[in-house]
Order: structure tokens, then sequence, then C-alpha cells
């Protein structure tokens, strides 16, 4: 055999696959649950594919025990699923819905009778309504509550639950939210996504602080870092480019993170749009809460290069117009149009554990959307692109660890196929089909692929 087929991960590598409530629960209006942003987004005419929503989704609020069976087929070590707010406080606020509570204890005992490990990420994406109605990500208040909120769940949860992520994206939450209004609640304002940014840092320390007093064993929060690369690594343009959308996806939220403040540079540039007088003394503190593990969410490599011309990238990263002209993605791509250089992640990891030493990792996403139709003949989704995607990363993570990342696990992106935010159900990730009309699960290719590396610890 060629050492191609011959990696091998550490021992006790985690392997798993992650998902996000309103992405699959279905289930809107059961058992309490209160309106959410993405509700209401999802309602607005225009901002979702055909108008699709989050109603019904997976139904796995119905059918976890279905789906944690399939997990526990697949051989998951790990599963890590995002508690909908909404179900816990309706209103964002105020006591705790105990329907809510229910389902995910009933979700929880049966990952941990199956022998799978649940990670808990807090808040991914759906806001209660109410909160935004009172300001959202840029009031302040928000990011107190959030500590509540994560303070009711660990209260439920913690004896069973070891790992805690309190956000995700937080990069997603603030730009595509509250700058470009691509994704909910669909603010259209540079200082808006600028004091999201802090308001959601200052969750993130609050809830983990919250969490460490409570006796929560791992907290972490979970981002999704770029690899900026030039288009042309000899021009003096393009390097400012770099650092420009570097400091915007990746330093404003690392150095904070891990005790270091927001850089200056950022600092400067969020002034031009802002006055940064949301930072209050004292916050840069509370952010910097010690965190003992950093998800590392990778989809593509991102290029860029220094254009005094240049559309910039819009809201999505305020300030770069007449600055960065962001390349089109070459080569192959993902349905999504999505590049696909699995190169970058292994540069992404290096760096990160060269900039902020001592920082376990996880790969808390990474995967690809594809066309998936289901064979005539046999009902199999022969998704041949996806696993591809997938070992090239794999690949490339490993690559990593042999250069020194401390690198703990691996959760692929998707468990089942679901409503993919602003696309709603036409990009398909999981390495599960999902027939939304009839919800049938079918295991694709891929997910037998993936049982097989798990099985075997490596490629």
């Amino acid at each position: 055999m060629s050492a191609r087929s011959e990696l091998r991960f550490p021992e006790g590598f985690v392997w798993g696959a992650a998902t996000a409530a309103y992405q699959i629960e279905g289930a809107a209006r059961d058992g309490g649950r209160g309106p959410s942003i993405w509700d209401t987004f999802s309602r607005t005419p225009g901002k979702v594919f055909q108008g699709h929503t989050g109603d019904v989704a997976c139904d796995h609020y119905h059918r976890y025990r279905d789906d944690v069976a399939l997990m526990a087929e697949l051989g998951l070590k790990a599963y890590r699923f995002s508690i909908a707010w909404p179900r816990i406080q309706p209103d964002g606020t105020g006591p705790v819905e105990p329907r809510g509570l229910d389902f995910y204890d009933r979700l929880v005992d049966a990952l941990v009778e199956h022998g799978i490990d649940p990670i808990v990420t807090l808040y991914h994406w759906d806001l209660p309504q109410t909160l935004e109605d009172r300001g959202g990500w840029t009031d302040r208040d928000t990011a107190e509550r959030l500590a509540d909120y994560a303070t009711a769940v660990y209260a439920r949860l913690g004896d069973r639950v070891r790992t805690w992520t309190t956000l995700n994206e937080p990069w997603c939450s603030a730009y595509l939210g509250y700058g470009s209004g691509i994704h909910a609640p669909g603010v259209v304002d540079a200082g808006a996504a600028f004091t999201a940014v802090h308001h959601l840092l200052l969750g993130h320390g609050l809830a983990a602080r919250a969490l460490r007093a409570a006796g929560a064993e791992t907290v972490g929060i979970t981002l999704n870092p770029a690899d900026v690369r030039p288009a042309d690594p000899d021009s003096a343009a393009d390097a400012a480019a770099v650092r420009l959308v570097d400091g915007l996806q990746n330093r404003i939220f690392l150095d904070p993170l891990t005790g270091a403040g927001y850089p200056e540079d950022m600092l400067t540039h969020i002034a031009r749009h802002v006055e940064p007088t949301f930072v209050r003394d004292g916050d840069e503190k509370l952010i910097a809460a010690p965190i003992d593990l950093l998800g590392i969410n990778f989809y593509q490599p991102t290029y860029v290069a220094g254009r005094p011309d240049a559309a910039g990238g819009g809201g999505t990263f305020p300030g770069t117009e007449g600055a960065v002209e962001f390349q089109p993605p070459t080569g192959p791509l993902t349905e999504m149009g999505w590049m696909i250089e699995p190169a970058g992640l292994t540069r992404l990891l290096e760096r990160i554990a060269t900039d902020y030493p001592g920082l376990p990792m996880m790969i808390t996403e990474n995967g690809g959307a594809f066309p998936d139709p289901v064979r005539p003949e046999d009902g199999l989704v022969a998704d041949d692109d996806r696993i591809g995607y997938l070992d090239g990363h794999l690949r490339a993570a490993h690559e990593a660890i042999s250069r020194g990342v401390d690198l703990r696990g691996y959760l692929v992106w998707s468990f089942l196929d679901n409503f993919e935010w602003a696309e709603g159900y036409r990009k398909r990730f999981g390495i599960v089909h999902v027939d939304y009309l009839t919800q049938r699960r079918t295991p694709k290719s891929s997910a037998r692929w993936y049982q097989e590396v798990i099985s075997r610890n490596g490629l």
C-alpha cells in the first residue's frame, strides 16, 4: 500500500459531526419555543431562497432518537449541536421553559447511552426575536443575557456535557447579520456590525466565566478564521490588503480572546465607522476569560489584492471599499462556489499555533456542498466529490499535526443535509441525505467512507 493510504491520527483524536439547531430541529412552535431572528428573517420576502424556512427542517426535534442511532451506527465519537436559545428562554430572558430543557436533556441522554460525547454550542445565530427588538447584538444587555442563558443550560446539562462552546462564528453574526444584512437580522450598517463584534465577544467572556464558575470542564469558542493570501506575493499593496482582511476576520477576534486586547489598527479602522465608546474599561479583561479549546470552522482560503478602485467586501468586510479586491475563486469549486484548497487549512492551523501558542484546537466544521443526486436504480448517493474534499482536508489536518499543531479532533459539517441559511434547502452539506418530503435519511457514500476513517483512526 502507498504511504498516501497509511496516515494515522493521534491516539484519542476525536471524530464526530456537527449541526445547528435552526438548521435541523424544525418544530418551530413546539414546546413553548419563541420566535428567533431566523424565523423572522426567513419570512421576510426575498431574504431566503424561495421563501424557505426552518419550520420543519429535518424534524430532528421529533426524530432525534433515530438520528442518534444512525450516528452510533456510523461510529461517531462526538456530536456538536447547538441549543436553541428561544426554546430555553422564549423571550431571551426571564424564567426558563422546562419543555425546551427537557428536549435537550433527552438528546444528551440518548447520546451518552450510545457512547457519543455531546459538544454543546450555546449560540449558533438564532437570537430570540424579543432581544433583537431591543437592539440585539448592538445592545450591551444582550451579552449579559447570554451569560444568564448559559447558566440555565449548564444547570440542567452540565452533569453530562463536558465541552461547552459559547458562540459559533461571531464574524458571521456581526458582519453578515448587521453589516451586509444577508443573514438575520438583516441590518446594513458598518457601525452596528463593529458594535456587534464587541458585544458578541463580551457575551462570550461573560458566558465563559459563568460556565467556569458553575463547574464546566472544557470551555471554548468557535471561530471561522481565514487563511488570507495575497494575489501577488511580491506586491506591497496586496500585503496591505491581506493585513486589513486578516484584521477584520482573524485578529479582531483572536487577539482580545487571548488577552492581547483589540489590535490598534482595528481600533483605528473601527473609528472610521463608529466611535468605539461601546468598549468600556475592563471589557477586554472580561473577553479574555481563559479558554480550553478553540473551534476552527474552515471551508476555503481567501485571496485578496490591493486596489484603490476596488469594490471591497461590502458590509461583509466593512471599510474594505477602495482598498481590497477579493479574488474570484479558481480551480475546483464546491456548489457554494467556494474554492477547494486543503493546504489553506494547514497554513491556517500552523499560523494560529504560532501566533497564539498554547491554544488547543478542534476542527468543528469542515465540509462541502455538492449536487448529491439520488441514483434511481438503487437509491444511493455516490458523493465522490465530497469524499475527495474531506480526504484532502483530513490530510491537511494531519500535516498540521505532524508539524506540531495541537489539534484534538475533527467534526464534519454536516451530519444531515439541512436548512442552509439564506440558501434555503438548495445546498446540501450532509454526509446523510435527507428527503425533505418524507424525512427519510440515507447515508451517502461519504458517510460510509467516514465510518471507515473513524474505525481505523486515519486514512
